[in-house]
């Protein structure tokens, strides 16, 4: 029986790109808001399966983690990036975003963790070069991930039987950074960035890492 994947975000960008190589050896199940989201991406793997879901909406997201009893992956890829700077972010800003990359990540690991538990499983935050540090305009997206590397911490020390790696790329090739960029008004330049190939390479080699030791924390930057 193949080891069992939950890839949040799937349905584009890096998420399906992680997605693809866990494929070749694990059920994976397709995160993304909408089917239509994660059809394509689901459609195009043999081993994968749509799990669409509102990741922000409690009631939802406890019935579509019911039947999951065991889980060998995680990998928390969603989430949003409301940029600008303090006096334009609205509390309604700070609220969407603190929703999607922090508040969304907790409910559903906790009600997971009976599943990674019972496979010794693996979760995988994707974080970002903004969890070390706080830029002009990064504020809400900046917290988020510093709470997002606090929560990894935590659960870290509190389930001993899991593997957790916070992961913190730079920016990456995706249809997500061109927005960025072009609310930043700048000119996109992708061969600037990291790929989503490299970035889902590292991810995979964070759970291909043997079970003898806990990959922690992975921290990449383009060259």
């Amino acid at each position: 029986m193949s080891p069992t994947a939950l890839v949040t975000g799937a349905g584009r960008g890096l998420g399906a790109g992680i997605a693809r190589l866990l494929s070749a050896d694990h059920d994976v199940l397709i995160g993304g808001t909408t089917a239509d989201s994660v059809a394509t991406v689901a459609e195009e793997l043999l081993t994968a399966t749509p799990w669409p879901v509102d990741l922000t909406d409690a009631d939802a997201l406890r019935a579509a983690t019911a039947d999951i009893e065991s889980l060998d992956v995680l990998v928390h890829n969603a989430g949003v990036a409301d940029l600008g700077t303090v006096e334009e972010l609205s509390l309604a800003d700070w609220r969407h975003t603190f929703e999607a990359n922090v508040f969304a990540v907790a409910e559903l690991t906790r009600l997971l963790l009976p599943a990674l538990r019972r496979a010794h499983g693996h979760v995988v935050l994707i974080n970002s070069g903004a969890g070390l540090r706080a830029n002009p305009r990064w504020s809400a997206y900046a917290a988020s991930k510093f709470a997002l590397r606090a929560f990894g911490d935590a659960l870290r020390q509190e389930e001993p039987d899991i593997r957790v790696t916070s992961v913190h790329p730079g920016r990456i090739d995706t249809d997500m950074q061109r927005a960025i960029v072009a609310g930043e008004g700048g000119e996109y330049d992708g061969s600037r960035y990291l790929t989503v190939d490299t970035v889902a390479r590292a991810v995979r080699q964070a759970i291909d890492t043997p079970a003898d030791a806990h990959p922690t924390e992975i921290v990449l930057r383009p060259r």
